[in-house]
């Protein structure tokens, strides 16, 4: 039986400030303080780098785009998801409508898939078709994935100089904004603070702006380093929010000019065993209580974010069946949602949903029921609620009359928010029934969550690939000659200092040998000339996916949104699927373009490990293990990151596993092996709960209930890798 308890958040009030000189707003608007502060920072000869600190809600996005709705002053846009561009596209085109420039910006968004189907439209390779696409926008709505890979040279065909699209890509936007940035770990961190050095030392000055209610303080000290000038807006700090107790209050504050951001929310805590469903299986016991949300007034609207995709899918089921004999619509929105689906989902009665709803989309809802994986999860979700008064449907205005969350927490994090006997006296425990503000909340939840690591030895030992691999490319012959001198002396020491600890000096030189070891120890395994998977794993983004495979999605209502990518162990956990071949796959995806006459990008496909239809979601997660044939003892006894092969997966009532296993054996694997069990190295390590970390067995083992090995790959093995000193008692660093 699941505890609750209740308090109350006041309102949130933000200062609004007198419009500055020369600055032409819509009728009746006024700017928030940290929004005019932006602007007064982007137009500051002796600033570079703003952050923007302010809360959720209050704005972030006009402050960062009133620029250029004043004069013309293109910007690069960078989101951490394509389902945060496409709501940011939509606002930024009301923005304009509202403003009406004189230049009148062209705004356009690309993706890597639109990126790929505007170059088939053009005829075009990829790398025009980006330039065409840039060429043609004052504001360019992009993913920061794009934006590292276009100065990797990703795009270049073989002959093309290294800066032949960054250097004039770069040159055409005044301002680059990153949105998000706090969802990012520090291999994304490494590859924003890699690329704005490239460009300090290769374009005219650039305004760089970062957008994000928790600003990362371990970028804005190493930017600061390398002599970039940040200037932080945060209007907390300045006291530009208040929180007032009663409805006179509030009137006061709109008659002084202070403009509401967030309602008075009521949040229910929820007390949950810690265990697989616990938050699935409350809430179907619970459906009345969103149906009665539902009825009780009519009109509103409400949202369910969960941490795993396969309960999102088996809730939508479930509270579709239930809720259509009383007319409410019901979608989902998860990385496994097709285009139209997610696109559909935001006007629906009650929406369903994982990550791709919770990071800044702005979404219009009254209620919400939530779980999170950590403390700036937990604040990042709750911020969805208390947003807007209403929303417009055919051309009605229906306004929301109250505002209630629901937060789905473990039974152990309840009693540290409200056990007045634990023992951590930093901040008071909350009492139910009482009334609190938002910024005592918010502390009070991440002194209470479990802290998780946040990899800082990330940077010094793996990021310096990166900023190795841009130096070589700076001293490119093709190119060395047009840049300042010095510039990749310049950009070499920068690196090397910004990157470098209190103990021990970054040495790029030291990078690049122990390098061209990873290759030569490659070539000698895999008997090639060619690769190294281990320097390029580092020098990726978000990883290179080794184990993704392609879905067809027999689930998915839409035709040409049927085409996915999943990881295997997402697979092999929570699907039910059915093998198919590469070329029926592809003949599928021919077939349906050509019949709908959509364009269905193939190029994600290209490195699938496995293709299979998805017939649908398992109730119960099924249980397996990677294997190696032989003994793991002498890899785990190296404590480094390491290139196998031969890796399987043990999962005997699995029909189909034999055909995955005979493409996966081949696969040359970045790994990082422990000779812990899985939990062991969770809990040691401090894990995200989504870290990607797998428990495996070898010939000795393969038998025993527990495996006594984790193992983790790609991205995941290098930030393991940093990690060594917690489970051998030192540090390792390249020095």
């Amino acid at each position: 039986m699941s505890e609750s308890y209740s308090i109350t958040l006041k309102p949130v009030y933000s200062q609004t400030v007198p419009t500055p000189e020369g600055v032409k707003l819509p009728k009746n608007w006024s700017l928030s303080w940290h929004q005019a502060a932006t602007l007064e920072a982007l137009r500051d000869p002796n600033i570079d780098v703003v952050f923007n600190t302010a809360m959720t809600g209050d704005g972030k996005s006009l402050a960062a785009y009133l620029d250029i709705l004043q004069r013309y002053s293109p910007v690069l846009g960078l989101y951490p998801t394509n389902e945060l561009a496409r709501d940011q596209e939509k606002q930024i085109k009301e923005y304009i409508e509202k403003f009406q420039p004189e230049h009148e910006p062209r705004v356009n968004r690309l993706s890597g898939q639109e990126l790929e189907i505007y170059a088939e439209e053009e005829n075009l390779k990829k790398g025009a078709a980006l330039e065409t696409r840039a060429g043609q926008s004052e504001i360019l709505i992009t993913n920061l994935d794009i934006f590292h890979y276009l100065h990797r040279g990703a795009y270049l065909l073989y002959k093309d100089s290294p800066d032949k699209l960054w250097n004039r890509i770069d040159k055409r936007f005044n301002v680059i904004l990153v949105d998000e940035f706090h969802v990012f770990q520090a291999p994304q961190i490494a590859s924003i603070i890699n690329t704005m050095l490239l460009i300090h030392h290769t374009n005219r000055p650039k305004k760089f702006l970062f957008l994000s209610a928790t600003p990362n303080q371990q970028l804005i000290e190493r930017l600061k380093l390398a002599g970039f000038r940040c200037h932080e807006i945060n209007p907390k700090e300045q006291k530009k929010y208040q929180f007032p107790d009663t409805i006179a209050e509030c009137q006061q504050l709109e008659t002084q000019g202070w403009r509401k951001v967030t309602r008075e929310v009521s949040l229910q805590f929820v007390s949950l065993e810690p265990i697989s469903k616990a938050s699935e299986t409350w809430l179907k016991d619970n459906a009345a209580l969103i149906l009665n949300h539902l009825q009780k007034h009519r009109g509103s609207k409400g949202a369910i974010i969960l941490n795993s995709i396969a309960a999102v899918k088996r809730l939508t089921t479930f509270f579709t069946t239930f809720l259509q004999p009383h007319d409410f619509i019901v979608r989902e929105n998860t990385g496994l949602s097709g285009k139209k689906t997610k696109e559909q989902s935001l006007d629906a009665d009650l929406v369903l949903g994982t990550s791709t709803i919770d990071v800044g989309v702005d979404f219009k809802i009254n209620f919400l029921f939530f779980e999170s994986a950590d403390a700036g999860n937990f604040i990042q979700r709750l911020g969805r609620l208390g947003r807007h008064d209403g929303y417009e449907r055919n051309g009605q205005q229906i306004n929301f009359i109250d505002f209630t969350a629901y937060a789905l927490i473990p039974d152990f994090l309840l009693k540290k928010l409200f056990d007045e006997d634990e023992k951590n006296k930093e901040l008071p425990c909350l009492e139910s029934g009482k009334v609190y503000e938002r910024l005592f909340l918010e502390n009070k939840i991440r002194d209470s969550y479990r802290k998780i690591n946040d990899f800082t030895g990330y940077y010094f030992k793996w990021g310096v690939v990166q900023s190795m691999r841009l130096v070589r490319q700076l001293g490119h012959p093709k190119i060395k000659q047009q840049y300042a001198a010095g510039s990749q002396e310049a950009l070499k020491n920068d690196c090397e200092l910004v990157f470098s600890t209190n103990q021990k000096k970054v040495n790029l030189k030291a990078v690049f040998l122990l390098s061209k070891k990873w290759e030569e120890e490659w070539h000698a395994i895999a008997k090639t000339d060619k690769g190294n998977p281990i320097a390029d794993e580092a020098a990726s983004f978000r990883g290179t996916s080794p184990l993704l495979c392609g879905i067809y999605d027999t689930t998915e209502q839409n035709e040409a949104d049927k085409f996915k990518t999943y990881d295997l162990p997402g697979i092999l956990s929570n699907l039910e699927i059915k093998p198919m071949t590469a070329k029926e796959f592809e003949r599928r995806r021919q077939e349906i373009a050509e019949r709908t006459d959509t364009p269905i990008p193939k190029g994600r496909f290209k490195h699938c490990l496995g293709f299979m239809e998805l017939l649908g979601y398992r109730e119960e997660r099924l249980d397996w293990k990677f294997t190696y044939p032989g003994n793991l003892k002498p890899f785990a006894d190296t404590w480094d990151v390491q290139v196998l092969l031969g890796i399987q997966v043990w999962q005997p009532e699995n029909y189909w596993i034999s055909e995955i296993n005979k493409q996966l054996k081949k696969q040359a694997l970045v790994s990082y092996l422990l000779p812990f069990p899985l939990e062991t190295v969770r809990h040691k390590g401090q894990l995200p709960m989504h870290f990607q970390i797998y428990p495996i067995s070898d010939q000795y083992s393969v038998l025993d209930n527990t495996p006594p090995y984790s193992i983790a790959f790609g991205q995941s093995a290098l930030l393991l890798d940093t990690q060594a000193h917690r489970f051998q008692g030192k540090e390792i660093w390249i020095v």
